[in-house]
């Protein structure tokens, strides 16, 4: 009975030691012919000899199949998969070394031991095969968002005169080295699919550079450009961060971080635009770059400040919640007229649109909340949606 257990063990533990879907086909065999019934010649031989003989076959075939896999990766010797492929080779070894000294009892001993950590590399391959089979291919749907901005990118300096013959270049070989790794999957051959990869990333990170050069220079190109946009964007910013501070202040709120970021904005801003009016872009376009993070900070500022200020004036107008929703409802119905107006006229709306819209889905999500008795999730939306009922307002008054 002993020996059948033992029987049973090692039948289970070779039976599934190679993970479904790991290829062996460059094997003669397969491990689980090493668990037939043994030949009569041999059923002289005493139990115990018999599973270590057994155990000892297997070995030298996990053996083979491991270092294969292990000699066609570059791993740590310290990773996980490394440690469980040393300790399965040394307890082999202590397991083969038993054997031939017909101490068969620590060759069985060993040998199982061995055969768990060979267990161990396996799965970890499988495992490495599937995150392959999911990873891979989402990665390179993302490379197609990817190539259509580099084609606008390269598009763009072409029609500036920009030098993009390399860019192009190199945005073909790219697309070409993703392709091929795609035919690697729909092959199912995982281990060319990792080389190509690599190769591919290479050429991507080769076109990213290629890429950054094309952006400075048209920056550089369009430098009055983007130095007149700021300069306009700013002065509104402006505007309404005095407005913002100057409510703030009259219902009590503390706008004390917004006037410290607005003095730095306003300081960079003067700066710039008495660059700007000697004609001197470049130079103002570099006040902007050497300035940037307080740039943002004036626009994160702003931004927290709107929301505060948006969700305590949605909380005192939810006190009247019939009055708040006629409300708001007629400022989306003159709002989306007005765009409608203005688009005939030819103004792009399609941002203000899209702002009117997401109100529009604020509002009716606050709405099923107050439906579930969560007024503090409904204020929430909407805040969001007077927010951007506010954005919409400037946009249709700045083009009336």
């Amino acid at each position: 009975m002993k020996w059948l257990k033992v029987w049973v063990l090692i039948g289970l533990l070779v039976g599934s030691i190679i993970p479904a879907g790991l290829s062996l086909a460059d094997e003669n065999a397969t491990i689980e012919n090493e668990t037939e019934p043994l030949p009569p010649e041999i059923q002289n031989i005493t139990q115990e000899e018999r599973i270590a003989e057994h155990i000892v076959a297997a070995l030298e075939r996990l053996s083979n199949i491991t270092t294969r896999l292990i000699n066609n990766i570059n791993l740590p010797d310290n990773s996980s998969v490394m440690r469980h492929y040393q300790l399965a080779e040394e307890y082999k070894e202590d397991a083969l070394t038993a054997y031939e000294s017909g101490d068969y009892y620590n060759a069985i001993i060993n040998g199982l031991t061995a055969m768990h950590h060979y267990r161990e590399v396996l799965k970890n391959f499988e495992r490495g095969k599937e995150e392959l089979r999911e990873r891979l291919p989402e990665e390179i749907r993302r490379m197609e968002g990817y190539f259509r901005m580099a084609e606008r990118t390269i598009e763009m300096a072409q029609k500036q005169g920009i030098d993009v013959e390399n860019a192009t270049a190199l945005l073909q070989e790219t697309k070409e080295a993703y392709r091929t790794v795609l035919e690697d999957i729909k092959a199912r051959d995982f281990e060319k699919a990792k080389e190509d990869l690599e190769v591919a990333r290479e050429k991507k990170a080769a076109l990213d550079e290629e890429l950054r050069r094309i952006r400075r220079e048209l920056v550089e190109a369009n430098a009055d450009k983007i130095v007149n946009e700021f300069l306009e964007k700013g002065a509104r910013g402006i505007e309404m961060a005095e407005k913002v501070i100057e409510t703030a202040e009259e219902k009590g709120y503390d706008a004390s971080e917004l006037q410290e970021r607005l003095e730095a904005f306003r300081e960079v801003y003067d700066e710039v635009k008495a660059l700007a009016d000697e004609g001197k872009y470049d130079e103002a376009l570099q006040v902007m770059r050497e300035n940037t993070e307080t740039i943002k900070e004036f626009h994160r500022a702003m931004a927290f400040i709107q929301r505060k200020f948006h969700e305590r004036e949605a909380q005192e107008k939810m006190r009247d919640m019939r009055a708040f929703l006629r409300e708001i409802n007629d400022r989306v119905q003159k709002d989306a007229k007005a765009l409608r107006e203005l688009k005939k006229k030819g103004v792009d709306t399609r941002k203000a649109e899209l702002q009117l819209k997401t109100s529009i889905q604020e509002i009716r999500l606050g709405i099923e909340l107050l439906k579930h008795k969560k007024p503090a999730e409904a204020k929430m939306h909407f805040a969001i949606a007077l927010e951007m009922l506010h954005r919409v307002d400037e946009f249709i008054l700045r083009h009336l």
